[in-house]
């Protein structure tokens, strides 16, 4: 059973036809979509649901959601919908412009959380200082994007950024327990799509001094020789040591010589699923049977049934963003 709270204490969940909890890799915050009769006669409402309002969510008495309402849609009939954001909208909601000097990506986050007033829970640390990072009139969420793809192309480590309670939280890879999803157990529908259009089966990275760059070629002669020559192609700074260039080659192709799937499945609700999640599905007629991890979730509650829609790859990525020479300070030499 659910139960959904206005300001904490007004219980609302009387009046709610359904509720869907969603989220999904491309951005940081998760949504919670509403539908209700905010009506007893059909004349009058029940009560005024203002923006800006706090707002939450439980399922079986383990909370799932803590967020603000940014929208609100009333019909004649007394139907309504709200739409609430966690706190994790605001870093796409705001804009500035920072320098960044000797700082790791989970510095940065903190810096950002503490001056835009969102609260935070466990911060992972992201390890990579970033030398230098100048980034004007970006999104808050684009400047910890860019500072999580720094860290990434040098380390290959993933983190991704979801929340908590009401709190903004980074997690060190895409890690934790598998939860299983099974024919005739709890998956009820599946499709899965493959294609090769984005694999590259070499990477080419140039980089250091100008006239004297370091040029590295790294192949995967296996997929090379059953998909032929597919090329990614990278331009590092005059700052990059040829042990930086082999490094980043490597890790170039090991991140662009996947096949890419997308498995969507509709299953029972987990309450503990979430982007990045890890899950194991076994389903005969697409042949999933294997690891994949969460990239789009969607929670839905109604009439007493809970059940997940989930979008699911085999690797977990953060969206693609360029980090230009000019934010990394290039012109500062």
């Amino acid at each position: 059973m659910i139960k959904v709270l206005l300001h904490g204490t007004t219980d609302i969940t009387p009046l709610v036809e359904s509720a869907t909890v969603s989220g999904d890799s491309t951005k940081f915050h998760r949504q919670l979509t509403l539908n209700l009769t905010n009506t007893n006669d059909g004349r009058k409402q029940v009560l005024t649901i203002d923006e800006g309002s706090r707002i939450s969510l439980r399922y079986n008495n383990a909370l799932k959601f803590v967020g603000i309402v940014f929208a609100t849609d009333i019909s004649s009939d007394g139907t309504m919908s709200i739409t609430a954001y966690d706190s994790n909208i605001y870093l796409a909601k705001s804009n500035d412009s920072r320098i960044f000097v000797n700082k790791k990506a989970s510095d940065i986050i903190r810096l950002i959380a503490k001056d835009f007033g969102i609260e935070t829970g466990e911060i992972a640390d992201t390890g990579y200082v970033i030398p230098y990072l100048r980034l004007a009139d970006n999104t808050l969420f684009d400047m910890i994007l860019k500072a999580l793809t720094l860290t990434r192309k040098q380390t290959g480590r993933r983190f991704f950024i979801s929340n908590d309670g009401g709190k903004l939280v980074l997690k060190g890879g895409a890690d934790g327990q598998r939860y299983v999803f099974k024919d005739g157990i709890n998956l009820i529908s599946a499709s899965y799509s493959r294609s090769i259009e984005d694999t590259k089966t070499q990477a080419k990275v140039i980089g250091g001094e100008k006239g004297k760059e370091t040029v590295v070629v790294v192949k995967d002669d296996a997929i090379r020789q059953k998909y032929g020559v597919l090329q990614a192609l990278e331009i590092m700074d005059e700052k990059a040591t040829a042990s930086q260039v082999k490094q980043r080659a490597q890790t170039l192709l090991k991140e662009q010589s996947q096949v890419r799937e997308q498995l969507n499945i509709d299953v029972l609700g987990v309450l503990e699923v979430d982007v990045g999640t890890p899950v194991y599905v076994q389903n005969e007629m697409t042949r999933t049977n294997g690891a994949y991890y969460v990239t789009s979730v969607s929670h839905e509650f109604s009439s007493d049934v809970y059940t997940m829609s989930l979008e699911l790859t085999r690797t977990y990525e953060l969206p693609d963003i360029d980090v230009s020479d000019d934010e990394l300070g290039k012109e500062a030499k």
